[in-house]
């Protein structure tokens, strides 16, 4: 019996403990054939469940016991969770591909996650506008400036549109940074009454927004039902990409304001509390490979935080701006850090009042 232990052999009428890895992710966020290609190599089974917002998963592991081995927090969730104790630290000795991580964006990163102990960056990429080419210039003329926040913050130029559909993500942790540029401040500002003017500024045109959500957006965008998106850069994408493959006629763009917009990271962290934190490690270390990176950057339209990765991706994605920016659009993305508790509870307060006008 010692023998066949050490062997790892199933004993007569025990069976073999099964491998697992349980994971919490974004919705329409991964290539399933990597899940599938991860399991038939190593033989560990995914459990793979999905959410819509940061605040369900904060939810979730502050509580304890979610039961989930890998979580994809993004920047300043990922910071409140790290001072809140809820990762175990990365044993980077179990992560071979670490090497092929994209300096620059660990180097942001790191602003979360000091020496980037606790994550490693999945994807990453923008809050800007998608938007139905056609439909909008139709309402605001063929000269109308299409790469500013006014096109959605302007009551005028809102009320215009409001025909033919605006979304907006329901996220004041990405739309009230991104558009505090607009008011003459930084992404980073913790000033409430810089808070408050972009709240202001959306309560305005909130009759004008159709809905607030995490992801509806991407098949309205594509169907045309709505004709603007303020949403996540690869959202858009995949809309496009939708589109085209529908053969319905709609052509979508998508900008980053000129007046600044926000970079945000999703990250791969394994919880205290994993059950599995050794297979954790393995699937981590199976999406650092290159060409599993690009897959899933293929897949899902967003920029990989793995530049090794950038080789086998393909090249209208890698050649779009709205996925990997230039230089100049680099410069004007921000990164925006987590609000203490107290502010909050304020943001809340205000971000209710603009989705209810109460």
């Amino acid at each position: 019996m010692l023998l066949a232990a050490l062997l790892g052999l199933a004993l007569p009428g025990r069976a073999a403990e099964e491998r697992v890895v349980n994971i919490y992710n974004w919705s329409d966020y991964i290539d399933p054939k990597v899940l599938d290609a991860f399991t038939q190599e190593t033989g560990i089974k995914v459990v793979y469940d999905t959410y819509d917002n940061n605040e369900i998963l904060e939810t979730k592991l502050l509580a304890g016991r979610s039961g989930y081995d890998i979580v994809v927090p993004s920047g300043p969730y990922l910071q409140r969770l790290i001072r809140a104790g809820a990762f175990l630290p990365l044993d980077k000795t179990k992560l071979k591909n670490l090497g092929n991580l994209w300096p620059e964006i660990s180097g942001r990163l790191a602003v979360y996650d000091p020496g980037n102990a606790f994550a490693v960056d999945y994807m990453w990429g923008t809050t800007g506008i998608g938007y139905n080419v056609a439909a909008v210039r139709e309402r605001l003329g063929a000269n109308a400036v299409l790469n500013s926040w006014t096109t959605v913050l302007n009551p005028a130029s809102a009320n215009k549109l409001k025909d033919c559909g605006i979304m907006m993500l329901d996220s004041p942790e990405d739309l009230i940074p991104s558009m505090l540029p607009v008011f003459g401040a930084k992404a980073d500002s913790k000033r409430w009454d810089d808070l408050t003017l972009v709240t202001d500024a959306l309560y305005k045109v909130r009759g004008s927004v159709r809905k607030f959500h995490a992801s509806e957006y991407i098949q309205a965008l594509a169907n045309g039902d709505i004709c603007v998106a303020v949403g996540y850069s690869g959202d858009v994408l995949q809309a496009k990409r939708r589109a085209e493959e529908a053969k319905n006629g709609i052509e979508i763009a998508y900008v980053v304001p000129k007046e600044g917009a926000l970079m945000w990271f999703d990250t791969f962290a394994i919880p205290k509390d994993a059950a599995h934190p050794a297979e954790a490690l393995a699937f981590i270390d199976y999406m650092l490979r290159p060409e599993v990176a690009a897959a899933n950057t293929n897949f899902v339209a967003y920029a990989s935080g793995n530049l090794a990765a950038k080789k086998f991706v393909k090249p209208e994605i890698l050649s779009n701006p709205g996925i990997y920016p230039d230089e100049a659009t680099m410069q004007r993305l921000s990164i925006n850090t987590a609000w203490d508790d107290r502010t909050q509870r304020y943001v809340t307060r205000l971000w209710t009042r603009v989705r209810t006008g109460r």
